[in-house]
């Protein structure tokens, strides 16, 4: 044993462990023990690490390494090539405009002349409207930090409607022109109104319909994703506004047993407001000229029946008549404050009398 330890493995053992290596180098069933004398054993050359790495593609990552850097979308997005600064749909639908509006300057009438732009304003939507749609499809390319929107629309958007709204509008004039053609009227139309509307409807292909053009809707894919204008954004959900709750119902108020100002003096004593109700004493005439003395009593809560020697007024707290008292009928006063009475009417309402003088009590 020491001597295999200073003069090393012998060289037959040596080559022998190397062929054991070479014969199990698929299977891993070699025992450890049997080439645990060669450190190299087991191990493929270098040459063969590096005609494996070469046989593999080079974008192949593990699932690891591509969770770890995204999804890869931004690696596979192809180069769009175009003219100059401009996309293949942007030139052409540039080209399409610039035809159109050289064309709106040609008279629209067989007779007379007469341009969109001598009628009034039907130049907005004819012309009008798709020249600032191309206008801003080539300031978002010169001026990437401009205008991005027409109001909740994008300037793509902005290009459809404006290029339909127009087709339509040529349409509308084409329409008219037959139907009177028809009923046996004259043309009057030129040229015109025809190559504008296919003018306009190659804008509506290039805009509304350019998604589905093979060549045309590559300018649409691998677009970065932006947040939707509030306008643009689904509508908020809406909540049934909840019933207010009733008023619990207050309770009806007592009416007086006795009517407070139907009771006639001539009749008799007045009916008691309650059964502690206060019965006065009439004065013993002293001769023939002498009347019926006012009985003056002293101030108190207890409701009592008055009768005033004539009319007079029962106002609010604000001085405000509410109703009349009289010589001809009991008023009923709930309440005696001294120099005011408070007084109740037959309907519930509630006064104060402020000329308490010559007042009779009942």
């Amino acid at each position: 044993m020491t001597d295999e330890k200073l003069n090393g493995p012998d060289p037959d053992d040596l080559a022998h462990t190397r062929a054991r290596a070479d014969e199990y180098a698929v299977d891993d069933t070699v025992p450890r023990a049997s080439i645990a004398a060669d450190p190299t054993a087991g191990n493929p050359p270098a040459e063969a690490q590096a005609a494996e790495s070469a046989s593999q593609p080079a974008d192949a990552t593990e699932p690891g390494d591509q969770a770890a850097s995204g999804d890869g979308a931004d690696e596979a997005v192809p180069v769009q090539y175009g003219v100059g600064p401009f996309s293949l749909r942007e030139v052409i639908l540039a080209g399409i405009w610039l035809v159109a509006f050289v064309v709106s300057f040609f008279s629209t009438s067989s007779y007379v002349f007469t341009s969109v732009f001598t009628r009034g304003i039907d130049w907005i939507l004819t012309i009008g409207v798709p020249t600032v749609a191309v206008f801003l499809i080539v300031l978002r390319r010169l001026s990437p930090s401009g205008i991005r929107r027409v109001g909740s629309l994008g300037i793509d958007q902005f290009a459809s409607v404006g290029f339909s709204v127009s087709a339509v509008v040529w349409l509308g004039q084409l329409w008219s022109q037959v139907s009177v053609a028809v009923s046996g009227g004259p043309w009057v139309l030129s040229w015109v109104p025809w190559v504008e509307f296919v003018l306009m409807l190659a804008g509506v292909v290039a805009t509304v319909f350019a998604v589905l053009v093979p060549g045309l809707a590559d300018d649409f894919r691998h677009r970065p994703e932006t947040v939707a204008h509030r306008a643009a954004r689904p509508a908020r959900p809406v909540a049934v506004r909840p019933r207010p709750v009733p008023a619990p119902a207050a309770e009806p108020v007592a009416a007086p047993t006795a009517a407070a100002g139907a009771h006639d003096p001539a009749a008799g004593e007045p009916a008691a407001y309650e059964p502690a109700a206060y019965e006065p004493t009439a004065p013993e005439p002293t001769d023939d000229r002498t009347h019926a003395v006012p009985v003056v009593a002293p101030a108190s809560p207890q409701p009592f029946w008055a009768l005033v020697p004539e009319d007079r007024d029962v106002v609010d707290d604000h001085g405000v008549p509410l109703f009349r008292i009289g010589p001809t009928a009991w008023a009923l006063v709930i309440e005696d404050r001294g120099s005011v009475f408070v007084v109740r009417h037959e309907d519930g309402r509630v006064g104060y009398l402020h000329d308490t003088s010559g007042v009779t009590r009942g």
